[in-house]
């Protein structure tokens, strides 16, 4: 494994800014040893703390909340303004183009699911088995095409071209991929995917739940279709996401929830049926009052991350990646997963097995002894985690631990992911923590006990 020129660099980490602020910075959690420490959250990929400047702005509308659309008061004049304009900032964010739509969703599954009940009919989606299962899934309705996983970049641009080439019969055809693979970090080659796409016919979905918090996603750039993320891995709260692009797919289907808002005029008919008109701006999927809070969090968190600059967070989070890629390296015992190799550009999202230990054991240890989370499992990605792991791809397995004891095998591996609001603590912690597992073996006793490995008490 190559060594990070920025781990290696000293000069370098004093031009680093630090991290950014965020809630959770000051918990102390205890340990089975004794005493506490502070917490090390090091599972960005699967929530990332909010942003305190995020944090701030929700409290500070907090006071003012009305519902919008529907109220003629101040508040609600107020509220739709936010919400509308955070609509505007979301769009912004992404290099929307001028006739794109912003959906606001409940998270990244919710975005692809409703992409997927917009889908013309006979339409052929092409998805990567190294998917996670928000983008692997909701396409239950349509013909799927599932593809093997690509071991370089080029494979797999070459793969989606052969596989849409062979299609038969020729009609609309959407790629789902991802912009950073939640289990390995690894960024996809998206440009030349969205090449691939357009060039047989294709519109293609990018899921850049992985992607949005760390590079930036700017859709005419990256010539997408759509574009899908969750606010909770982008610094907001949890209970809000995007679903942003083309418009005509999503103007000529039925609402994906049927209610109010969606509905510009309802009517009686003389048969005592009822006939309703669709609203064709974003309104038309987004029926019942929205979550302005979570919308407002979203906005607030794309402006504080544009701010501090991509180019810096960027940078600071290839020198915390490299001092952890640097620290596992350095123990034979732990094998790195990849699909694109150790040069591959990725985000900070790294998963591992260790050689004699159980995921969940390891994963246990780490926060019981060192006060570190961290997630273990298949990672919602079930078929991409066993193709890195060699086994069976009909192998049995659940998002969570398995069910093994302390020491045996396990299906599953551990993953650590950070981002913007990483203090270097943490990660040498983390690293330490790796070290001295493996030399030393846990200090405390562990035991199974609804599939988890837990302290013994």
């Amino acid at each position: 494994m190559s060594v990070s020129t920025a781990a290696a660099d000293q000069s370098l980490c004093r031009e680093i800014p630090g991290a950014l602020p965020v809630l959770g910075r000051d918990v102390t959690v205890p340990l089975v040893t004794g005493g506490e420490v502070s917490y090390a959250a090091l599972d960005y990929a699967a929530s990332a703390p909010a942003l305190q400047r995020v944090w701030d702005d929700v409290a500070a509308y907090a006071p003012y909340y009305g519902s919008v659309h529907r109220g003629a008061g101040y508040l609600s004049q107020l509220s739709t303004d936010l919400f509308e304009n955070s609509r505007a900032t979301v769009a912004e964010f992404l290099g929307c183009r001028a006739d794109d739509q912003v959906i606001f969703t409940r998270s990244t599954t919710d975005s692809l699911n409703l992409l997927a009940a917009v889908l013309p009919a006979d339409c052929e989606v092409f998805v990567f088995e190294t998917e996670h299962h928000a983008s692997l899934l909701p396409w239950r309705d349509a013909r799927v095409t599932y593809l093997n996983a690509p071991r370089t970049p080029g494979e797999a641009v070459q793969t989606l071209e052969r596989a849409l080439a062979d299609r038969d019969p020729y009609g609309p055809a959407l790629v789902c991929v991802t912009g950073a693979s939640n289990v390995t970090g690894e960024l996809w080659p998206v440009r030349e995917l969205a090449a691939a796409a357009h060039a047989h016919g294709a519109r293609i979905v990018l899921d850049a739940a992985q992607l949005a918090p760390h590079h930036p996603v700017d859709l005419q750039d990256l010539d997408v279709d759509w574009v899908a993320f969750s606010g909770h891995k982008l610094y907001a709260p949890f209970g809000s996401g995007v679903l942003a692009g083309r418009a005509d797919w999503l103007q000529g289907s039925e609402p994906y929830l049927a209610g109010g808002g969606a509905s510009r005029k309802v009517a009686r008919r003389a048969d005592g049926g009822v006939d309703v008109e669709w609203h064709d701006s974003a309104a038309r999927h987004e029926a019942g009052s929205p979550n302005v809070i979570g919308v407002y969090s979203i906005a607030s968190a794309c402006k504080a991350l544009t701010e501090a600059g991509f180019d810096s967070l960027v940078a600071r989070e290839q020198y915390l990646i490299g001092k952890v890629r640097d620290g596992l390296a350095a123990v034979p015992e732990v094998k790195v997963l990849s699909l694109f190799g150790d040069d591959a550009p990725r985000v900070g999202v790294i998963s591992f097995v260790v050689e004699g230990w159980n995921s969940s054991h390891f994963a246990a240890a780490l926060s019981a002894e060192y006060g570190i989370g961290v997630r273990d499992g298949l990672f919602c990605a079930h078929p991409l985690v066993r193709t890195l792991l060699g086994s069976d791809p009909q192998s049995q397995g659940e998002c969570g631990a398995p069910e093994a004891a302390p020491g045996e095998k396990s299906l599953n591996a551990i993953r650590v992911s950070f981002g913007a609001g990483t203090p270097d603590e943490h990660v040498e912690r983390f690293v330490r923590a790796v070290t001295e597992l493996v030399r030393d073996g846990a200090r405390w006793n562990y035991r199974t006990e609804d599939g988890r490995c837990v302290p013994a008490v």
